[in-house]
């Protein structure tokens, strides 16, 4: 029972360790100028295995190499006592290193230094152990001589050969042959078991052909030793009698077995009887663990690799025949030897600083922890007020200089045990520097940039950036401050330049550091070479133009088949192009333009394909155009290789244009039939090429030939290849390791593609581990493309590694990375939220930062909500839409600037910390206010012409006034193309939303500026200019029917029409058919001949008496006369004199129905009736 001291006292350090805090670990950089004077203890880097055996032909090795300053040096115990190195001469230690040799040229046994051996690794500020390292000499001893007397057995009986191998050093791996040293076939009849013997369920007649020998092959000597061999007689009948299941291993009904975690479990189940039993697996209470189990030996071994707590249990092994089955069951305990759950690491403090060191193990049974400092139990050391025990932790409190020791943890239990040393530094240094002084960055335009900042000191400074030497630190928004110092511009862009200074501050001084930052524009090829076909003989020019920061000089090379190009004597360069003249085949290719910088590059490509000479046929040139090239034919392999065949096929006709290239395509028939797929191409000059192959494909190929004009129609197909199966060559891409919950890890990975399985049964084998601890890998083996490790701790970097495999073998390991389990929701909320200088859109955020250990994540962001929750303007409306911001810090007094608030505001706000997948519980509350701004635009700023001497404008109130409005300030000014005149004020109340402008004259413009006005001063400006007169756009409306021009206009108009309604009568009455009369009794031709004015003249010897016209039918028609002169002639052919008057004789008459259908309508022409009325 505690007394009430007791409770005090023990209610004292409670609240001691609440108040504690505790200061995150120094990271020394490993940068020479500070690991010059840095003074630290030892640490052991490179020890040998606990359990060492080694091979007696061979020197012996025993390794332990360590670090510090000042060097270390290194001592050994042998069996727990001191180990004389000086005095056996067969021991030396290698210089600066505590490795050991012992050597037998000159005589000895390796056999005489078996033992327990430990190093001690000591300087001025502690001492560090090696593990204990037990060593052992293999042994391979020889099989003891023994006459073996024929074996007897009955046909049907079961029969055990026993092996009994000489136990060796590691022990021998055992397997069956005969006298002619050939394998004895195993199946579910016959088998080895564990124990190395040999089982036949049941025997047969033909096993006496043969004779038995077990063979041991022991590992360090690389020798075999066999037994001597076994002869069978078998005793046959002529009925073998069946017989029911018995089980040769184990014995009885029931068994058990033990074994360690993260080893393999072995469980054996081997019957005899008659037919031969068939075995299987059951687990009581539940399931077999599908993903981990393995049945070897024809189901007669069970194998559960990386075995866990969840694994022990009782298996149940059945053995069953058509006769009957039995069973047997098998109880597991799974105990474990100790394993890290926090092992103790290198503590780096400053002067007055706490920290602490955490040794947690576990395992089964429950190891114990003990501590040691400089290889003595801790309790034997001298009492440390700044040190305190606390179980598996020591607490550190405010250390002082000359404290440094290296701190052993031991963890053991009966099954083995764990050794970790962690030193305790205390260093003070004042800041520095580490990176070059006054470096010089560029950086392309819109790019993102690091500027580094490496510095170290003890206590860990604050780091902070600035521009141009003015601000409060850049940190959110486009930049981030990251913990190594280095300064992240997102995109860098022209304002950007500038000398960025870096501080670095803390209790023992300052340093500091600038970094000179230019953006440069990009270096881009704005005229970029074209594919071009030509001649031979001709000229080609290739285009390169480029467009680069004035600042950076830059190159331009080409090259040629990416190879660089020769130019000679022939083809020239120069800034912008690259010309060839006199094209021959050689200048075929593709052309590559390089344009490079300091900082960027560009590049651009096109094509040469040189054409045959013209034909001296022209027109048989025009008539056979360059085509497609005919497929090739023929298509043939030789020279089988495992990866390899050669390909050989004829070319098709080139149709006039050369070919340069083929295509070689295949198809397979196993994972993806019917597709063809590119292979490889090759240049138009060859036709038999060795094709690369994948392991394990059933191939067909065929071939497509390329010219200028394109591709051509694919060759036949030819004969199918397959080439033999092989381990995988391929290591599974995109391998990552991520929490999908808080207590597992999903390590995924991409697929092999079908053509790189080189085999069937592909699987894949994953390997894991916590990362830092030393621990054994636990593994899986699997077919899918992801396997989930369950019950792992929160947030925990994991090693992970994937092998590829199939029936042929393994493929490569894939390199180590880094993942991570599961993230959970941090605990903790960031507290003293708070604001300072708060204006019209910005307010200054602060807060207390969290425990990064209770973000149980990675640390991502502090992410502050913030919304909008009134107007401080009397009866606004306002959108309360809750935003967020992001500020990454690791500062121990964060800020930032919240920017774009609306002024005239009332804002709530609170903050969590965030991790990849959650956010933490919520800061306080904070209530501030935004001051008065400026105010926006008004809503609408409308210009209407009421009459042609005032203009009327209308506006609305602003969306946003952010603050108390006090009115409207209106400017304008006349606007004269590019002259304006003097601008004029007009001022308006709040409540004013419209104004009539009186014009001095109509056809002025006018541009209007328009802005509201708040106690800060003016807002935002809503400029219009007034519609000009010719083209107006707002005129109200006008009866223009009352205007004078308008009048004028329908009066001219009306008149118009009138005059040609009367010139189309007139010439409409003249223009009918004339009766003629009779001249000295002779018919008259007719005459349809117009004068040089386009009027009809016609003279006869009654000239000067009216004509008669035509009437018109009702119908619309001209009714013709009974004598006509349209009844006459065509009247194409006769003559008119300058008079008018005929000149020759009348022409015959035609029919009449002739002469009706070629009446002229000339007589109806407006253009005619003119020329008449003339």
């Amino acid at each position: 029972m505690l007394g009430q001291g007791g409770h005090a006292a023990l209610a004292l350090v409670s609240l001691v360790i609440l108040l504690w805090h505790e200061a995150a670990p120094i990271e020394v950089p490993q940068d020479p100028k500070i690991l010059q004077d840095l003074k630290q203890p030892p640490t052991i880097v490179k020890q040998s295995v606990k359990d060492y055996i080694v091979d007696p032909r061979d020197n012996i090795i025993i390794e332990c190499e360590a670090k510090g300053n000042p060097t270390p040096t290194f001592s050994w115990l042998r069996n727990g006592k001191f180990f004389n190195i000086g005095k056996d001469p067969r021991v030396t230690m290698r210089k600066h290193s505590g490795t050991l040799e012992i050597g037998f040229r000159n005589g000895g046994r390796p056999e005489d230094y078996e033992g327990e051996y430990q190093c001690f690794v000591s300087n001025d500020h502690g001492v560090a152990l090696s593990n204990k390292i037990l060593l052992r000499v293999s042994k391979a001893p020889l099989w003891p001589k023994e006459v073996l007397e024929p074996v007897t057995v009955t046909e049907g009986h079961p029969l055990v050969l026993p092996c009994n191998p000489p136990p060796g050093l590691p022990p021998p791996f055992t397997f069956w042959m005969n006298s002619a040293m050939m394998p004895i076939p195993q199946d579910k009849r016959v088998s080895m078991g564990l124990n190395g013997d040999l089982y036949f369920s049941n025997v047969l007649a033909q096993d006496a052909q043969t004779d038995y020998s077990c063979s041991a092959r022991f590992l360090f000597t690389h020798t075999i030793q066999q037994k001597n061999p076994f002869t069978l007689k078998v005793q046959t009948s002529r009925k073998v009698a069946e017989s029911t299941p018995t089980f040769l291993s184990p014995t009885g009904s029931e068994s058990s077995k033990m074994v360690l975690r993260d080893k393999q479990l072995l469980l054996e189940c081997i019957a005899a009887g008659l037919p031969t039993p068939a075995i299987k697996w059951f687990k009581k209470g539940g399931d077999l663990p599908a993903r981990k189990v393995k049945f070897e030996n024809y189901n007669k071994t069970l194998k559960i690799l990386n075995v866990s707590e969840e694994d022990a249990g009782e298996y149940v092994c059945m053995a069953n025949n058509h006769l009957g089955s039995i069973r047997h069951s098998i109880f597991v305990q799974v105990k474990a030897a100790p394993y890290w759950l926090d092992k103790p690491t290198n503590l780096v403090l400053a002067p007055d600083e706490n920290g602490r060191l955490v040794c947690r193990a576990n395992g089964n049974p429950k190891p114990t922890i003990q501590w040691l400092i400089d290889g003595q139990p801790i309790n034997n050391s001298l009492p440390n007020l700044s040190r305190q025990m606390m179980g598996d932790t020591i607490i550190f409190r405010s250390v002082q200089m000359g404290s440094s020791a290296v701190y052993q943890c031991n963890a053991s239990n009966q099954h083995g045990y764990l050794l970790a040393n962690a030193f305790v530094s205390v260093l003070d240094m004042p800041p520095r520097m580490l990176g070059p002084k006054n470096q010089l960055i560029k950086v392309i335009e819109n790019n993102r940039t690091f500027l580094d900042c490496p510095f170290f000191g003890s206590p860990l400074p604050e780091l902070r950036w600035f521009m141009n030497g003015q601000g409060s630190g850049l940190d959110g928004g486009q930049y981030r401050v990251y913990n190594n110092g280095s300064l992240e511009i997102n995109r860098a862009r022209k304002e950007d330049e500038g000398t960025y200074t870096c501080v670095a501050n803390s209790i023992m001084g300052t340093a500091e550091n600038q970094v000179r930052l230019e953006v440069k524009e990009p270096t881009r090829i704005v005229r970029a070479p074209e594919h071009q076909s030509a001649i031979r003989g001709s000229m080609v020019r290739f285009d390169c133009k480029v467009k680069s920061d004035p600042s950076l000089p830059i190159t331009v090379a080409w090259m040629k088949d990416d190879k660089p190009l020769y130019l000679g004597w022939r083809i020239k360069k120069n800034e912008e192009s690259l010309t060839i003249p006199n094209v021959n085949e050689g200048d075929e290719g593709t052309y590559t333009c390089t344009v490079k910088s300091e900082i960027d590059q560009d590049s651009a490509s096109a094509r040469l394909t040189v054409l045959e000479e013209a034909s001296l046929n022209p027109s048989v040139s025009s008539a056979l155009p360059p085509d497609r090239p005919d497929p090739p034919m023929d298509l043939d392999l030789s020279d089988p290789a495992a990866r390899s065949v050669r390909l050989t096929w004829i070319p098709g006709n080139d149709h006039r244009s050369p070919i340069t290239q083929f295509l070689v395509q295949f198809e397979e028939d196993r994972w993806d039939p019917a597709r063809w797929q590119n292979l490889s191409t090759y240049p138009g000059d060859l036709n038999s090429v060795i094709l690369q192959l994948a392991p394990f494909v059933n191939y067909q190929f065929r071939v497509i030939a390329i010219n200028a004009v394109g591709q051509g129609q694919p060759s036949r197909p030819s004969p199918r290849y397959k080439t033999s199966g092989a381990a995988p060559d391929a290591i599974p891409r995109g391998l990552r390791g991520w929490g999908s919950k808080k207590d597992n890890m999903e390590i995924t990975w991409e697929p092999l593609l079908d053509l790189e399985r080189n085999g069937p049964n592909l699987h894949y084998s994953v390997w894991w581990r916590r990362k830092d601890s030393g621990e054994e890998w636990s593994n899986v083996t699997t077919v899918g493309s992801k396997h989930i490790v369950q019950n792992l701790e929160t947030y925990v970097p994991y090693e992970i590694k994937i092998q590829a495999r199939n029936e042929f073998g393994s493929g490569p390991e894939s390199n180590v990375v880094t993942g991570y389990s599961g993230e959970d929701i941090p605990t903790d909320p960031p507290t003293e939220l708070r604001v300072s200088k708060v204006d019209s859109t910005k307010a200054n955020i602060h807060w207390k930062p969290v425990d990064l250990n209770s973000v149980q994540g990675e640390f991502k962001e502090y992410r502050l909500y913030y919304f909008r929750e009134s107007s401080l303007v009397p009866g606004l409306v306002v959108s309360k839409e809750i935003n967020n911001k992001g500020f990454y810090s690791t500062v121990a007094e964060p800020s930032g600037i919240l920017s774009d608030l609306v002024p005239y505001s009332r804002y709530k706000m609170f903050m969590v910390v965030a991790n990849n997948g959650h956010e933490g519980p919520p800061s306080n509350t904070v209530d501030f206010s935004t001051k008065e701004g400026v105010p926006d635009a008004p809503r609408f700023f409308k210009i209407n012409r009421r009459s042609f001497d005032t203009i009327h404008l209308e506006w609305d109130k602003p969306l946003e006034p952010n603050g108390i409005l006090i009115g409207y300030q209106l400017k304008y000014q006349t606007v004269n193309g590019s002259r304006v005149g003097r601008p004029q004020l007009e001022t308006f109340l709040p409540n004013a939303t419209e104004f009539t402008l009186r014009l001095p004259d109509r056809s002025t413009r006018y541009k209007f500026y328009l802005s509201a006005l708040t106690q800060v001063g003016t807002g935002e400006v809503f400029a219009e200019e007034s519609p000009h007169f010719a083209n107006e756009a707002y005129m109200d409306q006008v009866d223009i029917a009352t205007q004078g021009w308008f009048i004028g206009l329908m009066c001219a108009i009306a008149l118009i029409i009138l005059i040609l309604l009367i010139v189309c009568f007139i010439k409409r009455s003249r223009g009918g058919k004339y009766p003629v009369r009779d001249k000295k009794d002779l018919p008259l031709d007719p005459v349809d001949q117009k004068d040089q004015d386009g009027s009809f003249d016609y003279h006869s010897d009654e000239d000067n008496k009216p004509l008669q016209g035509s009437q018109i039918s009702l119908d619309g028609n001209v009714k013709e006369s009974d004598d006509s002169l349209v009844d006459y002639g065509e009247g194409g052919d006769g003559q008119f004199n300058e008079d008018g008057s005929f000149i020759g004789q009348y022409t015959v008459k035609k029919d009449k129905d002739e002469t009706e259908g070629n009446e002229s309508s000339e007589a109806t022409s407006p253009v005619n009736a003119i020329y008449s009325l003339a």
